[in-house]
């Protein structure tokens, strides 16, 4: 029998192998660092993005919160006009009331009764005057009772020949009446 050495091949056979391993192990190493680098720059841009959108947003929503606050700002001074416009209203409509409670009262008083003063805070009248009799007190209570310009009137005294009373001053819903 022949003898043939193949050890010498084999080795051959095993360094190629060990050659075809390192060289695909050093492939793949460098395929994953390669990986790893395209992830790493992948995972950044996609960061500095929703930094950008983050930043943006923050600057939409600071121009927002500015609007905002000017809306604010216009919805309290339309408040204040209002309110003054409310006011001025008011004081159109009350501007011919004193007139009107001043003509009832001359509607009201009877003949031989004088008023020596005339008060008025807010919606009641305080009158003191002189009178010849008590009668005229009364009827004077009686006209003011009947009169869509006044109401509840309330003697306080009577004494000789002086009186005084109170009387409460509405505004009635139809003017176009007495």
């Amino acid at each position: 029998m022949s003898n043939i050495n193949l050890l010498p091949w084999r080795d051959e056979y095993r360094q190629e192998k060990k050659r075809e391993f390192f060289s695909i192990l050093v492939l793949l190493a460098i395929v994953a660092g390669l990986v790893v680098f395209l992830w790493f720059t992948y995972t950044n841009s996609q960061i500095d993005g929703q930094k950008e959108r983050n930043s943006l947003l923050q600057a939409e929503i600071a121009q927002l919160e500015s609007q905002v606050r000017e809306i604010e700002m216009l919805r309290k001074r339309r408040e204040q006009l209002e309110a003054r416009i409310n006011i001025i209203q008011d004081l159109q409509f009350k501007r011919p009331l004193i007139v009107r409670y001043f003509d009832e009262f001359v509607r009201a008083v009877p003949e031989g009764l004088y008023f020596s003063s005339l008060d008025r805070k807010g919606d009641k009248f305080s009158i003191k005057g002189v009178t010849e009799s008590n009668n005229r007190v009364s009827t004077l209570m009686r006209n003011l009772d009947r009169s869509d310009w006044f109401e509840a009137p309330n003697l306080k005294n009577v004494i000789a020949d002086k009186f005084d009373l109170s009387v409460d001053a509405v505004s009635p819903s139809n003017e176009g009446g007495k």
